[in-house]
């Protein structure tokens, strides 16, 4: 911020999680088929619970891997009183590729990209765009904002929802959103500035803060 600035009004903050790790031996799309997810690592659902706001409004997408990351925070000490649920806020909707695994996908359709399943702009067949996703997330953004102007908001959703978070931010490209690694369970923090100029009014905290070691802890005991 430049020196002097002085930015007034309320300030709307969005905490961002993305679901916990859901069991996938076959590596397979699962987009949003509605699949279960590993709560079991304790430690870690405790250190992000501290890091959530106490007061929040809680949303979730409508898919079982967000409801339940938020039951699993609240039960290890996240202030949730209720939990609201937005289909919005779900994962990308990928279609006929739901089902394949990550190489039959790459195999059948010409899939190169390094970052996504498919450039941003390309709808799977019967599914929708990240470009799409981004739209409808976008516009629960918007409004849940407005609704709740000068809230803290925590919502656990899905790495595609986070990283159409942060193009609207940003004011990314899609093809730019992408590129953001976003970790299950982990933390994105980003706030909007009720009386800023439209065109600068959002500010991202910090992205993807996870506690590398817990992580890697787990791993290594379920190795």
């Amino acid at each position: 911020m430049a020196t002097g600035a002085k930015i007034t009004g309320a300030v709307t903050r969005w905490w961002w999680v993305r679901h916990a790790p859901v069991p996938n031996p076959e590596a397979r799309c699962y987009g949003q088929s509605d699949k279960d997810c590993d709560v079991s690592n304790h430690a870690l659902f405790q250190h992000q619970a501290r890091l959530l706001p106490k007061g929040a409004v809680w949303y979730a997408s409508n898919l079982l891997r967000a409801r339940k990351t938020a039951e699993q925070l609240a039960l290890h000490g996240a202030d949730m009183r209720q939990l609201n649920i937005d289909p919005n806020l779900a994962e990308q909707h990928f279609g006929e590729w739901q089902g394949l695994t990550y190489v039959e996908i790459a195999e059948k359709h010409a899939n190169n990209h390094l970052f996504w399943l498919g450039p941003p702009e390309h709808r799977p067949p019967g599914g929708e765009s990240f470009v799409d996703l981004r739209d409808r997330t976008v516009r629960s953004i918007d409004r849940l904002t407005e609704e709740h102007r000068g809230r803290d908001i925590v919502a656990t959703a899905h790495g595609g929802t986070i990283r159409a978070a942060l193009a609207h931010a940003f004011d990314l490209h899609p093809e730019a959103a992408v590129r953001f690694e976003i970790d299950n369970v982990s933390v994105t923090m980003i706030e909007h500035f009720e009386q800023a100029d439209p065109a600068h009014a959002w500010r991202v905290a910090f992205v993807n803060y996870m506690p590398r070691d817990l992580v890697v802890a787990r791993a290594a005991a379920l190795a």
